[in-house]
């Protein structure tokens, strides 16, 4: 990463220029001067105190990161729509986790992502900044290292991150339009499944319905907040669970999974500060269960 110095950054200090203006957390720089990486202007190696001058260049190097034991490159399609220095933006397909766990220990969406450094000579890991369930499909934004993943999810802590889903229920719903607003917990005895509890996290969901058949409805969901399963336990705990997710009760007649994808994923790039957005169209398997194009 590269900044030329210009007038109005003239005379601050090498560290608040960092910190401040290009919003790098002290733990990063803390990385950078004693992990491997590098803080060089004018090519030449400084101290944080340094007084910036006109036309100083800034260059930052950082240091070779440590790779998790199940994050090991596998050669998987991934859908790479947006690439540059700081991100990367797939479209998931569903039926693959996005990150390795105990249960899925390979062939996640990382695993691929990690093939794809590799052939590339990419020297990062993955940092997921929106994850998607194993069998929801969608648009997916990973941060290609520490210094825009910390920007990235600040940004998302502050809803500036933003997402839009396709979903569709069973039944129909009394509005055309609303939201729910209703907390979610962990459902007792379960380490998978949550539920609508008054002990929950505030969980708060934006709806509107697109489309009408006789059995289901498509609908375009934005989220408030951002808690695991909240757009399937919302759904499910109004009596119309998504087509295809057995766990909150939704039937496997129409789909196999359930049918919720992300449509849309918008954000201000961590370097550039340009407005991000991104779309994506309905996957074939749930269009399938509407007759008409909607």
């Amino acid at each position: 990463m590269k900044w030329t110095i210009e007038h109005q950054d003239e005379g601050k200090l090498l560290r608040e220029f960092l910190r401040n203006d290009q919003g790098f957390s002290r733990r990063i720089l803390k990385s950078l001067i004693y992990d491997g990486g590098s803080i060089l202007v004018n090519e030449k190696e400084e101290n944080l105190r340094y007084s910036l001058k006109l036309g100083d260049i800034v260059t930052i190097a950082f240091p070779v990161e440590e790779k998790g034991s199940r994050m090991r490159p596998e050669k998987i399609l991934i859908d790479i729509i947006y690439e540059d220095d700081a991100v990367i933006v797939i479209n998931k397909q569903a039926g693959i986790a996005t990150i390795p766990s105990l249960n899925h220990p390979n062939n996640s969406v990382a695993n691929g992502v990690l093939f794809h450094y590799e052939k590339h000579h990419i020297p990062y890991t993955v940092h997921v900044v929106t994850r998607l369930d194993r069998d929801t499909s969608g648009l997916l934004l990973i941060a290609k290292h520490r210094y825009s993943h910390s920007i990235l999810s600040a940004s998302q802590k502050q809803g500036k991150v933003k997402r839009k889903y396709y979903a569709i229920i069973q039944g129909a719903l009394q509005e055309e339009q609303g939201m729910i607003d209703a907390n979610i917990g962990r459902k007792e005895g379960s380490i998978i499944e949550r539920t609508v509890s008054n002990d929950g996290q505030r969980a708060v969901t934006h709806y509107q319905v697109m489309k009408e058949t006789n059995s289901h409805s498509l609908l375009e969901v934005q989220l408030e907040t951002g808690r695991t399963h909240q757009i399937r336990v919302h759904f499910s705990h109004l009596g119309h669970p998504l087509a295809g997710d057995d766990l909150y009760g939704g039937e496997k007649t129409v789909i196999d999974r359930q049918a919720l994808h992300c449509c849309s994923l918008e954000f201000e790039h961590p370097q550039s500060k340009e407005w991000m957005t991104f779309t994506t169209e309905l996957p074939e398997d749930m269009k399938k269960i509407l007759p008409d194009e909607y």
